[in-house]
């Protein structure tokens, strides 16, 4: 059951802290000096690389701040990765030798022109392709340290990834305008998990999707109901996420248990939105989300 893997799962993490704080014997691990970047993105900035608006010869404005986030630093240089639906990587430096922070970075549609010679006209962007913003440190003995290796791979672990005090870079998906955002009706039928309970529904309720920027949207219980149905009261599906791109979605992140989601049989029909899904945990469901107002949804896709 659900509680039984939650039980495992902090059991783990209380063993792997506890782990981190010694090497089994009486002294304690080395730690090597370091330093890391903390960028944010502005108030003022595009949340994605708007394809319509670069098609149609709009400009992009994307505006981040570049600070100190641990360690002593003498100077940073802003990196950019491009990174290509098809695979495809490429890096360049935007700004050497920063020394005074914070600092305000602006990237517009010629600053990417000009910083990769493979993106040179608004055709070169295409769906999918994602934009990354880093920074290399100079720490003050001269050691310099990459946050992402030149291969766009990451050069640091998960207690830096997972940071609530700091990020470590920034990323902004070439993609469409998206305005999924809202409460909605849902009617799901057939919810059933692995050991072989099942409802057969129909399960009513509302569900809320909450913008998280670049086409992407919080699912107040991605479940819709079929987890209060089959294990009772309070059981509902957290941390996944519904991703727009260019009225393509698909179901992102995992829930609080580790499982991620799939999206199947989409259908729209005005204001109706009928689909299945499925998690790794192998539970699903049969949905119909329906607006309140009466509105079509978008010509969506899987």
């Amino acid at each position: 059951m659900k509680k039984i893997q939650l039980f495992f799962l902090a059991l783990s993490t209380a063993l792997t802290l506890s782990g981190c704080e010694t090497d089994g014997g009486d002294s304690k691990l080395n730690l090597i000096e370091a330093a890391v970047p903390d960028i944010t993105i502005n108030d003022t900035s595009d949340e994605i690389i708007n394809l319509v608006a670069v098609t149609n010869g709009g400009d992009i404005n994307l505006s981040l701040t570049l600070d100190k986030g641990f360690g002593k630093v003498s100077s940073m240089d802003v990196v950019l990765f491009y990174y290509k639906s098809d695979g495809s990587v490429f890096r360049s430096v935007l700004q050497s030798g920063i020394t005074e922070f914070p600092a305000t970075v602006s990237i517009t549609k010629n600053s990417i022109f000009d910083a990769f010679e493979q993106i040179n006209v608004p055709a070169d962007f295409e769906v999918g392709d994602e934009l990354l913003i880093t920074a290399d440190l100079t720490l003050p003995n001269g050691t310099v340290i990459k946050m992402y290796n030149d291969d766009g791979s990451r050069n640091f672990g998960a207690n830096v990834a997972n940071s609530a005090v700091y990020s470590v870079s920034q990323s902004f998906l070439v993609s469409c305008p998206s305005d999924l955002g809202g409460t909605y009706n849902y009617s799901t039928t057939d919810a059933y998990e692995p050991g072989g309970a099942s409802v057969a529904g129909p399960i009513t309720g509302t569900v809320t999707f909450t913008a998280i920027g670049g086409g992407a949207y919080e699912i107040s219980d991605a479940s819709f109901g079929g987890w209060e149905a089959i294990y009772g009261p309070g059981n509902i599906s957290e941390g996944v996420t519904l991703v727009d791109v260019c009225n393509t979605i698909q179901f992102g992140g995992n829930d609080q248990f580790g499982d991620t989601y799939t999206m199947s049989n989409l259908v729209v029909n005005g204001a109706s939105l009928s689909f299945s899904w499925t998690n790794t945990y192998g539970e699903g469901g049969e949905v119909t989300l329906t607006r309140p107002d009466g509105s079509p949804w978008p010509p969506l896709s899987l």
